[in-house]
């Protein structure tokens, strides 16, 4: 094992003395078992939210529905470490993703910034996704326009007036008999110090 492999196992280890299980974003959960530790993988389709900073309070409602359902939701303020290179955390965040779900309001199709530049990447990672798969999930919080580029293409879901049949829609979606299953990685159980943590990559 590298150094740096070590010294990761050092510090899963020093955090499952901690707590009883650690979770690394997007990859699964380690938990601490009778004469050992198991290692559990990340299988739930992963979801990243974009949404203007004015529209927080719909988008992280929106994440707590979408943990709720059982989908790995991605939101900058829920994710994102201090310190963190920010900018390139979200485009892996984007990269890694199943879902891509873009909150469309008056504020965000007029705003300049983050918001616009995430909607643009996710555009470009879609381009790469095969065409009966879905990506980019537009959903509208109030009576807005839709930008023309995705108007013309993807069919987008109402959150008003009926927010509960809005969100139906879109786990239907996610959900949907034509989405494959996200890849789930192997399962990997040890029962020594150091086995269960064997090909990570950051």
């Amino acid at each position: 094992m590298t150094g740096n492999g070590e010294q990761l196992v050092r510090l899963l280890r020093h955090c499952l003395e901690e707590s009883s299980s650690v979770e690394i974003d997007g990859l699964g959960v380690f938990r601490r078992r009778a004469g050992g530790y198991e290692f559990i993988p990340a299988g739930c389709p992963r979801v990243f939210i974009a949404y203007v900073l004015e529209d927080l309070d719909a988008a992280e409602r929106l994440y707590d529905d979408f943990r709720r359902h059982g989908f790995d939701a991605w939101l900058d303020r829920k994710k994102l470490l201090p310190g963190q290179n920010w900018p390139r955390a979200i485009q892996q965040a984007i990269e890694v993703s199943d879902f891509f779900v873009a909150c469309l309001s008056h504020k965000a199709i007029r705003k300049k910034g983050q918001f616009q530049a995430e909607l643009r990447y996710a555009l470009d990672c879609a381009a790469r996704v095969p065409l009966d798969r879905i990506f980019l999930i537009p959903v509208r919080l109030e009576d807005c326009p839709v930008p023309p580029r995705i108007g013309r293409e993807i069919q987008y879901v109402n959150l008003f007036p009926d927010w509960e049949e809005g969100v139906r829609r879109v786990v239907a979606a996610i959900r949907g008999p034509n989405i494959g299953p996200p890849q789930r990685r192997q399962s990997i159980v040890g029962e020594g110090p150091t086995q269960g943590v064997v090909g990570i990559r950051w």
